[in-house]
């Protein structure tokens, strides 16, 4: 009789043991297949920009650009990166060279060879000469023969990197006289429409040398149809990040659905760049910033005692590095 009880009181057990351990099962994998849907439902893209990297081959440090050091300082850039293993692509916001001759490009190219990652860039007032040899057309065919990525023919063009991004590069540069202004023509701002027309479903990312918001007041270095540029952005809605260059200085500010990001010089202080990860989700897309400084820290201090005031250009602590959110 005893042997029969425990019997019976094992198989009871044994029935609850098993509808236990399949609800365990059952919990587990809802829960997988949770994770799987919400890793599904989020997409991440990683770059890098770099502004202003005024590269002379061999030239001597100016008031206020480590010109003399812009190798050096290119060459710990390019270093950096390629300890990243998935930066998706590179960006040059203007000014790849100081002065607009062929020898500057030329000598330019071989050290961005080295990336690991595309690259790809935007014009710079520095870039071009005007009424000289390298004028936008024999610059481009330098970087078609140098980067086997950059297939484009135009000054300003579009790429998709992944699925849910796309990217425009803008060239708001005026050519046909000197000057630090900036202008985008009508025929660009059409063609810009209508990438935004075909992008309402993305995240926007639009690169520039010029900014649309300067970081500081500077009339000599505006972007003379800010105003209308913006007007024509922040008329769409879905997530849209504005990249530039130009004044040498960080600044971030956001806008409702745009983050308008001004990145530092590589060749003036703080000799910084950035790296960052753009992150879709469903119901939000998030930008996280990270400040990046050169290695090379002597260069880094000599360039500090240059400026007038380190802050204006470096920018505070918001920035340089942070997250930011924008609600789809």
């Amino acid at each position: 009789m005893k042997r029969h009880k425990t019997n019976k009181k094992s198989k009871k057990e044994g029935f609850f043991t098993r509808i236990a351990n399949g609800f365990i099962t059952l919990c587990l994998t809802v829960f997988m297949l949770w994770g799987l849907q919400a890793c599904s439902d989020s997409t991440s893209l990683k770059f890098a920009q770099v502004s202003d990297v005024h590269f002379m081959e061999n030239s001597s440090n100016t008031t206020f650009k480590m010109v003399g050091e812009s190798p050096r300082l290119l060459d710990d850039v390019v270093e950096q990166l390629n300890q990243q293993n998935d930066i998706d692509f590179v960006m040059f916001t203007g000014d790849q060279i100081d002065k607009s001759f062929e020898k500057e490009l030329r000598a330019f190219l071989p050290h961005v060879e080295n990336l690991n990652a595309p690259w790809y860039f935007t014009f710079g007032n520095h870039d071009r000469c005007i009424g000289g040899y390298l004028n936008t057309l024999v610059y481009l065919d330098m970087v078609r023969a140098s980067n086997k990525n950059f297939k484009f023919k135009k000054a300003y063009y579009s790429f998709e990197p992944k699925k849910g991004y796309r990217v425009i590069v803008l060239d708001n540069i005026i050519t046909d006289r000197i000057t630090s202004n900036g202008y985008i023509d009508e025929d660009q701002l059409k063609w810009l429409k209508n990438e935004m027309d075909k992008a309402k479903n993305e995240t926007v990312l639009i690169f520039m040398h010029v900014p649309v918001i300067e970081p500081f007041a500077s009339p000599n270095h505006k972007l003379k149809n800010a105003t209308q540029l913006m007007s024509l952005i922040e008329s769409y809605k879905n997530p849209i990040g504005v990249f530039q260059g130009h004044y040498h200085a960080a600044k971030v500010t956001q806008h409702n659905n745009v983050l308008y990001v001004n990145s530092p010089a590589l060749v003036s202080y703080p000799n910084a760049f950035r790296i960052i990860t753009v992150t879709n989700y469903k119901d939000k897309t998030v930008f996280d910033l990270k400040w990046m400084e050169t290695g090379e820290k002597t260069i880094q201090k000599m360039a500090k005692l240059l400026v007038f005031s380190g802050s204006i250009y470096a920018g505070e602590e918001k920035d340089q590095s942070g997250i930011y959110e924008i609600k789809k």
